[in-house]
This record gives structure tokens, C-alpha cells and sequence, in this order.
């Protein structure tokens, strides 16, 4: 949920149809940008433009997923060709397979060779290879090197403890004149990051998934509201109240800038907190997410993005082509050395270039290759529905209109409901 979230959708223009026309096709490419995402896809673009001999214009299209993702619905369904490849959310491939191109008949039974074994199955639905990975995300800890040390902390291990050390660290900066410093910093609007963010909390306590595997309701259970509980009290306290309105680029903003001690998000905000301009250069630190207690385990969130063709694409070869091209081993090294993009390729993972760009790829390889999914798989066609209800419940919790226990049982009665016409 860039990561995320990062989301972005790529458009081909009509081209010169006659037969054997050697004329250069004019492309439109729409790239949702996400902290250096836009300048990324503009510079893999060019070179796909060079290659090809073909243009590419760029449009934008929402920040948000949740807007980007009712978007595509819209013009997938009106079997519309204005759109032949957009890049969707890890969650999506079931959601719109029905819609999509099998890129295996276009682009030949290895074309997912090398890549992470889970993400092409989890792009595969009903044996056609509805998208291929254009990069995977997890969800991370980002923490002041410089203010632990100050303050003689080692880096937390479970959320209580998190919570204990930025109240103390916020309460003694703001002492010494640092007004704006913040404990922790996440993603808190109500939409998909914050389903992400919740339920890394909840899995992290033991509270399961919302919906399980077998695409049982889970959701009501003590340890999901112990978790939701614990996340209201960091509002006000060590979180901001304008958290419950922030986006992963807001929760950057703030750590970003010095003012925050922790914070949640996804890896391609490493590269931006080393930038030049960073206020934090050389002081941050990357983790894995704090357990839920003792007997908790870390939960990090799977994210990440996918190329996916329209099936209504009047140029199906060409849009591939250009899939190929962007979810390729080189263009994905380029974006992991310069944005800290998290590949889909095993192999970069052992690249020496990569890891001297990013440290943390190599010692949280097992958080990127075990990271939680969202309960997609077992709600289908529900699934936007699903996150929906949880993250808006999750954000009734934060906001202080209801406590856990009550929150987790009326969305369990919600999710039933859904369930019965749904799933």
C-alpha cells in the first residue's frame, strides 16, 4: 500500500494502423506519483522510447488508490481502449482478472522467470498470468539513529515499547525547544494504507487477518481490539491529531523534516530520507515493525505494484512490450539503486550494487518474502468492500467514536453481511 501508496496507469494512444506501416507509435502513459515514483517512470519511459523508436506522452491520474482502483473499474467495464496497461495494487488481480490480458500467451510461458515465486502466483487466477511484478513492498520502521542514541534506547521491539520511548524522546525535545517533534508517524486517513497499517497492528498481537484463508470473519476477537486500542491511544500522545489524515507521503513529510522519532512506511522512503535536502541524512535507522507484545510477532504488510494490459487494449503486443520492458531486471535494479524500489527478481537481492544502495534489503530479505497479505484471496470481488469496512472501522477506533471491542464486533456483523451476498 506504498508502498503506497504508489499507484500508477499507463494508457496507449490509437497508432498508424495500416499494414506494415513503419510509422513510430504515439503512446500516453498515466504515472500516479509517490516521492520520486514519477521521475522513475519517466526515465524508464524514455529509455522504452528509445528502444522502440515510439512516444510516450504522461497524464496523471488519482493519488489515491482507492480513487485510482474505482477508476480502472469504471473504464474496465465500459470495455473501454483508452487504458492498455496500468499498473495495479498486489491486491487487485483477482478484483479485475476478468479484465486483463493473459501476458503468458503474449509474452511466453517464462516471462515470470526469476520472479518472486508468491507474487506470480498471486498474479496468476485460474491459470492465466493476469499482471507481472513491477515491484513488492513490506512495511518498515524508520527510526532516529541519532535521538536513540541520544536518549540511550535500543531500538524497540514490541509496540509498547515504541510507545514508551517516543512519549519520552518527544516529551524531552519539545523540553530542549523542538516544538513540532512527534513521537510516531503513520499512515492514519481513512483508506487502503490505513487497512495495511491495521492490520500489521492486529497480526501482530495474534488477532489474525479480518478473514481467513478459508474466508472465515476472524476480525472479533480481544487481541484485534487490544491492538486497534493501543493505536487510539497513541492519538493526541505521541501521534499528531492530523495523523488520522495522513498518507504516506504526510507521514514522510513529518519524519522527513526532523520531526519525528519513528515512523512507519514503506521502503522507498529510504532513498528520499538520504536525499541531499534531507533533514535526517545519516540519521535514520530501518527495521522490521515491532511485535504486539511478548508473545506477538512481527506483521509487515505485503504491498507492492503489478503491469497488468487491458483486455480491451487495440495494441496488445506493443502494451506488453512495454510491460516487459518496465518489470525487466535492469529497470528494476535501476529503480532499487536510485529510489530504493523493493524488487521482484530474487537475484537482485544478491546484487552487490543493490545492497550497497540499500543496506536493510539484505538483513529484512525474510520481512519482504513473509509479509502479510490482505485477505483479497478468500473475498474476491468483496475485497474492496472488505477493506472498506475495516479500515473505516479502524479509523472510527482512532478517532476515539468507538473503543476495539465494539469496533471489531460490529464489523464482524458487517463482514457476515457482506459475506452472505458476496463470497
Amino acid at each position: 500500500m506504498k508502498r503506497t501508496l504508489l499507484t500508477s496507469a499507463i494508457a496507449l494512444a490509437s497508432i498508424a494502423s495500416a499494414v506494415g506501416s513503419a510509422q513510430a507509435a504515439q503512446l500516453t502513459i498515466s504515472c500516479g506519483a509517490v516521492g520520486a515514483e514519477l521521475t522513475l517512470c519517466q526515465e524508464g519511459i524514455r529509455a522504452w522510447e528509445e528502444k522502440t523508436g515510439h512516444s510516450v506522452d504522461v497524464v496523471s491520474t488519482p493519488n489515491s488508490s482507492t480513487e485510482r482502483l474505482s477508476l480502472y473499474q469504471q473504464i474496465l467495464s465500459a470495455n473501454s481502449s483508452d487504458i492498455d496497461v496500468m499498473q495495479i495494487d498486489v491486491v487487485w488481480p483477482g478484483l479485475l482478472a476478468n479484465h486483463l490480458l493473459d501476458l503468458s500467451e503474449v509474452l511466453g510461458e517464462d516471462a515470470a522467470a526469476g520472479h518472486f515465486e508468491t507474487i506470480v502466483t498471486n498474479n496468476t487466477i485460474d491459470g492465466r498470468l493476469v499482471a507481472m511484478p513491477w515491484f513488492t513492498d513490506a512495511g518498515v520502521l524508520y527510526y532516529r539513529e541519532d535521538l536513540l542514541e541520544k536518549y540511550d534506547h535500543d531500538v524497540p521491539t514490541t509496540w509498547q515499547e515504541l510507545t514508551e520511548i517516543a512519549r519520552e524522546i518527544k516529551e524531552a525535545e519539545r523540553a530542549e525547544g523542538n516544538n513540532r517533534m512527534q513521537g510516531f508517524v503513520f499512515q492514519g486517513r481513512a483508506y487502503e494504507g490505513l487497512t495495511v497499517n491495521a492490520l500489521e497492528w492486529v497480526a501482530s498481537h495474534g488477532g489474525g487477518t479480518i478473514v481467513d484463508q478459508d474466508g472465515e470473519v476472524t476480525i472479533n476477537n480481544e487481541r484485534a481490539a487490544e491492538a486497534l486500542d493501543l493505536a487510539a491511544s497513541w492519538i493526541g500522545d505521541i501521534s499528531p491529531e492530523g495523523v488520522l489524515n495522513y498518507t504516506e507521503e504526510e507521514a514522510r513529510g513529518v519524519f522527513q523534516g526532523g520531526n519525528a522519532v519513528f515512523m512507519r512506511n514503506w521502503p522507498y522512503a529510504w532513498s528520499l530520507a538520504q536525499s541531499d535536502d534531507s533533514d535526517v541524512r545519516d540519521k535514520v535507522g530501518v527495521t522490521q515493525l515491532p511485535a504486539g507484545g511478548e508473545d506477538g510477532q512481527s506483521a509487515a504488510g505485503l504491498g507492492g505494484w503489478n503491469l497488468a494490459v487491458s483486455r480491451y487494449s487495440e495494441h496488445p503486443e506493443l502494451a506488453a512490450d512495454l510491460v516487459a520492458f518496465l518489470t525487466g531486471e535492469a529497470e528494476q535494479k535501476r529503480r532499487a539503486i536510485q529510489a530504493s524500489y523493493n524488487p521482484t527478481i530474487d537475484a537482485l537481492y544478491q546484487d552487490e550494487e543493490v545492497l550497497e544502495a540499500v543496506p536493510f534489503f539484505g538483513t529484512l530479505y525474510d520481512t519482504f518474502t513473509n509479509a502479510v497479505a490482505r485477505p483479497s484471496a478468500p473475498t474476491g470481488d468483496a475485497y474492496g468492500r472488505v477493506s472498506n469496512a475495516f479500515f473505516s472501522t479502524s479509523h472510527d477506533v482512532l478517532s476515539g467514536s468507538k473503543d476495539g471491542a465494539q469496533a471489531v464486533s460490529d464489523l464482524e456483523g458487517e463482514l457476515l453481511r457482506l459475506k452472505r451476498r458476496n463470497w
